[in-house]
């Protein structure tokens, strides 16, 4: 059993100020430093995506990866670009789409956008270390109880990078560099041995243009098929969004302030398109090498070329202990290939669920969320048996429909320049085909993204529901007139009027003195003042409210807009109670009607029974009652 003291110390160390989330949000790091951190997932695909390829393509193999690589520079590359210039601060396409929609409906459409980010990262985490497992346990040199620990070894791998990232960013960042440099290192003398040999027996190359010709025909047939094939090839497409997810981290220019961000966005920019060059590099090269090296029936499953290509090659013509390196170094890279997916999580979702009000503030911590994501990869791990195969489809689901919904939101971003909107929407054509193509051959993908989409709404609903009586506001602002009329009443009891504004003139406010002075008994004496609240968009949570004061005729008003209207009236209460150290006094009316009625108009529209909510969140914010501003209804 723990003691009382070593329970305060492990909260205080979980939700206090931890080392590394200024890291996280400040501190920077060089470009090519970041792209090492996303690389591990991009780059980690060479060590299947090869044998992927073969299997799906077969012979044409090579065109259906010219292809895919044709896609990534002349299509996801020029949006991924579009996307870092328009959100610099690491939002990605989803903070381009959130404002298509207004109120609840660009809410919900963030929420169904972070059901796909959480399969393709979450499933990244997952799928990569089972895939490391896979190669530690098809390694000769690995002891034989070992091969059926495939699920623990999995979920030590898992609870691994997790440690890392609870140590701190610092960490994560120089592994991902070390491993990076290593492993590209190593594909690079595995394909140049490749091409040698392909160049020492140039009998490989006829007699994969002899069954190439046999099978297809014509050159034009052969790029019909393999255009029809290359969705199959689409897991080479991943980490284009973890890229600019990982923005914040990028170094830009001393000269960058948070309005003009252009270093951060140029070097951005190197970082997309030197990984998506090298990556091509290596894509194209080991696509040809391992098609005319490697028996046909080795990439088939249970062939010693299946999920792993080039590192049959690499023991087929280095030796094995040349492969035993290769293989542990792809191993490593497989295993850490989670690390840009947790680092993207880190990023993106503490920016929007807890700025809707639907997560606890303790999301906005970066120790709390490394355990959530680590306990949901241990369940996602354990419901697939860390299989492989079976987590593919959703990975690629996940990939294709982000890429797809950040290319319609480029193709909305540039809808003045006719040229520019026409290529883009051509491109998003062909990410939408891959997409549909992969969810018809794969729809598992589907299912366990509907899975991700269906839990983020109904918690997020549920923390919504539980945090709507919180004040909900960060800051507030009153003008010159405003802080004028509180300077006039600090003298005397400060008394406000709540009113929804109609017409707003005089006869309004005439008629609603009358009212509330008689059912309040307030003296005719006594001064007091209006409180409006115009409700902007119900669907934000907290924000900042700006307090005006005008006069119409001989009443004054403060005039405010806010997302709910007692929340705010509470807040502008107590700011008012700061400012003059007087308790000020609200009055309202009775509203008449069904009480759940005005339950859900207040937590949809930001409004209902305002007299009691407003007592409710003026009970939360202020503990003590002796300094909680009045609340009085009449009628």
């Amino acid at each position: 059993m723990l003691t009382k003291k070593t329970r305060l110390r492990f909260a205080r160390w979980l939700l206090g100020k931890e080392r590394y989330t200024k890291n996280a949000l400040h501190q920077t790091h060089p470009w090519w430093q970041v792209m090492c951190l996303t690389g591990v997932d991009y780059f980690s695909t060479l060590g299947y995506q090869p044998g992927i390829a073969a299997l799906a393509a077969g012979t044409l193999s090579p065109i259906a990866t010219l292809i895919l690589i044709l896609l990534t520079l002349f299509g996801a590359l020029p949006i991924y670009r579009r996307v870092a210039s328009l959100s610099p601060h690491g939002e990605g396409s989803i903070a381009m789409l959130e404002h298509l929609l207004p109120w609840w409906q660009g809410k919900l459409l963030v929420l169904f956008l972070l059901g796909f980010v959480a399969t393709d990262f979450i499933i990244t985490i997952t799928l990569s270390a089972a895939d490391a497992t896979a190669h530690i346990i098809e390694n000769p040199f690995v002891p034989e109880f070992l091969s059926r620990q495939h699920l623990g070894l999995t979920l030590v791998l898992i609870t691994l990078l997790a440690a890392v990232f609870l140590k701190g960013f610092e960490e994560a960042i120089g592994i991902a560099v070390v491993l990076v440099a290593v492993y590209l290192v190593l594909n690079f003398i595995v394909i140049s041995v490749g091409i040698e040999q392909v160049l020492q027996h140039p009998e490989s190359i006829a007699n994969w243009q002899k069954n190439l010709l046999q099978a297809h025909g014509n050159p034009l047939l052969m790029f019909g098929i393999a255009a029809l094939l290359f969705p199959k090839l689409a897991l080479g497409l991943s980490g284009f969004e973890t890229g600019v997810a990982v923005m914040p981290l990028v170094t830009g220019n001393a000269s960058d302030t948070e309005e003009n961000l252009r270093g951060r966005i140029h070097h951005t920019y190197n970082l997309l398109t030197a990984a998506a060059v090298t990556m091509s590099f290596f894509l194209l090269l080991s696509s040809i090498v391992t098609i005319m090296l490697i028996p046909s029936v080795e990439f088939q499953p249970g062939g010693a070329a299946n999920g792993r290509a080039l590192a049959y090659l690499s023991h087929q013509y280095l030796g094995n202990a040349f492969g035993t390196i290769y293989d542990l170094s792809t191993i490593l890279i497989l295993w850490f290939a989670g690390a840009s997916a947790m680092a993207g999580l880190l990023n993106i979702v503490p920016r929007y669920l807890p700025r809707y009000g639907m997560a606890p503030d303790w999301a906005r911590k970066r120790r709390p969320l490394v355990l959530v994501y680590t306990a949901i990869a241990f369940v996602v791990t354990i419901i697939f048996n860390a299989n492989v195969d079976a987590q593919g489809g959703a990975y690629a689901t996940g990939v294709l429909v982000l890429m797809s919904s950040a290319a319609y939101a480029v193709t909305l971003s540039v809808r003045d320049r006719r040229r520019g909107k026409i290529a883009f929407g051509l491109i998003t054509l062909v990410f939408i085909y891959t997409t549909v193509v992969n969810i018809i051959e794969r729809p598992d993908g589907v299912k366990i993204a509907a899975f991700f989409i269906g839990a983020i709404i109904v918690t997020s609903l549920i923390s919504r529901i539980w945090r709507s009586t919180e004040l909900r506001v960060e800051r507030i602002e009153l003008d010159e007139t405003a802080r004028r009329f509180l300077t006039e009443e600090s003298c005397h009891v400060i008394r406000l009027i709540a009113n929804r504004k109609q017409k707003g003139d005089v006869a309004e406010y005439q008629a609603k003195e009358k009212e509330v002075r008689e059912d309040n008994h307030i003296p005719a004496s006594d001064p007091i003042l209006f409180l409006e609240i115009e409700i902007i968009d119900a669907s934000d949570f907290a924000e900042t409210v700006k307090v005006r004061g005008l006069q119409v005729n001989n009443y004054r008003i403060l005039r405010a807009r806010g997302a709910a209207i007692p929340n705010t009236i509470a807040a502008i209460l107590l700011q008012i109670r700061d400012l003059t150290g007087i308790l000020p006094h609200a009055y309202f009316g009775w509203v008449e009607g069904n009480p759940l009625q005005y339950l859900l108009r207040f937590l949809l529209f930001g409004e209902g029974d305002t007299a009691v909510v407003t007592r409710e969140v003026l009970r939360r914010a202020e503990h003590n009652p002796e300094r909680r501003p009045g609340v009085h209804v009449g009628g």
